[in-house]
């Protein structure tokens, strides 16, 4: 499949996995863009102030959430602190609308400060993750360490993980490395990464120059760019999306400390075409690469399929379109009263028009 030359393009709707929604007038201004980005599943970060811990949080936080996009399926997920205990595992799986737990190392990104100091602590807390088929979401990135060598320095955890808990799904998120990837392969059946729409765009030098391509863990070299945009296409289904959207306020992005993040929720399909796109135009991947069942797999079945999200509505679900007529990612978006801007990657930048079609 040429995408270089396609006019338009029928896909089943984006399930993202992994994405930052906020809280309060932040959440309000971001969350109905999920729609606009071709997305009717997205499975909710909790790194919130204070952090979602409990299942009454999560119940709380899907219901506002839901509140503001009633057509959109919202999984939920822990925070992996000392008070979730296996008890709490327990909760959360009957819940059946917490997923799973993620787990960040403390200090590595935005509000990790309450964050995992000692892995090993925790594997009651796996063996019971394990048992009642929740998923272990890892940000893979090792604390303390140069930037550009943290995930590549948390794969031998990855690996320990998964010796130790075989059975237990774990999710190497927003993998952004040659050697993420290579790891994720070495892994049996229940070990799978997301890739993000960003890091299909950047490289490390995009990201020092312009503050909205910055995020952690930060874009990589062409190379591992390169090798992302081939996972994402590569049909094992131990690949698939998840946008890392995630919004700040302008003033955090463009002040001397930039705050780390992209937000794409409102293009996110859009952009990993687009990325593809261009990958295709550089020589990076060829026409044969692509097929429709692969772009299906890495932006919806292969990560519906992996957490087992059984809805009898899954099978009806209206279909998105993508066609060439130009459209472009706004300078930002602002809430009604002015008070929060959001400045979006690649603003400015024209990608393909999308749009949702009636059940057949």
């Amino acid at each position: 499949m040429d995408l270089t030359t396609l006019q338009k393009l029928e896909l089943p709707p984006t399930a993202d996995l992994h994405c930052h929604l906020r809280q309060g007038a932040m959440m309000e201004l971001v969350t109905p863009m999920i729609e606009k980005g071709g997305c009717d599943v997205v499975y909710v970060m909790p790194n919130l102030q204070p952090p979602v811990t409990t299942v009454s949080q999560a119940v709380e936080l899907q219901q506002e959430l839901t509140r503001i996009a009633p057509k959109v399926k919202f999984l939920m997920t822990l925070y992996l602190h000392p008070t979730v205990t296996a008890d709490v595992i327990a909760e959360a799986a009957q819940s059946k609308i917490v997923y799973g737990v993620k787990l960040y190392p403390a200090g590595v990104t935005t509000n990790s400060q309450d964050g995992v100091l000692d892995i090993d602590r925790y594997f009651p807390v796996f063996q019971s993750m394990e048992a009642h088929d929740l998923v272990l979401n890892l940000h893979g990135e090792t604390p303390d360490i140069e930037v550009l060598q943290a995930e590549a320095a948390f794969v031998p955890t990855l690996h320990q993980l998964h010796t130790a808990f075989p059975k237990l799904r774990i999710v190497l998120e927003h993998v952004s490395t040659r050697q993420g990837i290579e790891a994720v392969r070495k892994c049996g059946p229940t070990v799978a990464a997301t890739i993000t729409a960003h890091h299909l765009w950047t490289i490390t030098e995009n990201a020092e120059t312009n503050a909205h391509n910055f995020c952690k863990p930060i874009a990589k070299t062409l190379e591992d760019r390169i090798a992302l945009l081939r996972a994402a296409i590569d049909g094992s289904g131990k690949f698939f999306f998840g946008s890392d959207s995630a919004p700040h306020p302008v003033q955090l992005k463009e002040q001397e400390n930039a705050a780390a993040g992209c937000f794409t929720q409102g293009w996110a399909t859009q952009l990993v075409i687009g990325a593809l796109q261009d990958a295709q135009g550089n020589g990076w991947i060829s026409n044969h690469g692509i097929t429709q069942e692969t772009l299906e797999g890495f932006l919806s079945t292969y990560g519906r399929n992996f957490y087992k999200i059984s809805d009898p509505s899954e099978r009806r679900r209206p279909r998105i379109r993508l066609g060439r007529s130009n459209g472009t990612i706004p300078n930002s978006i602002m809430s009604s009263d002015g008070t929060i801007e959001v400045v979006p990657f690649r603003r400015g930048e024209q990608i393909m028009s999308l749009s949702w079609l009636d059940e057949p």
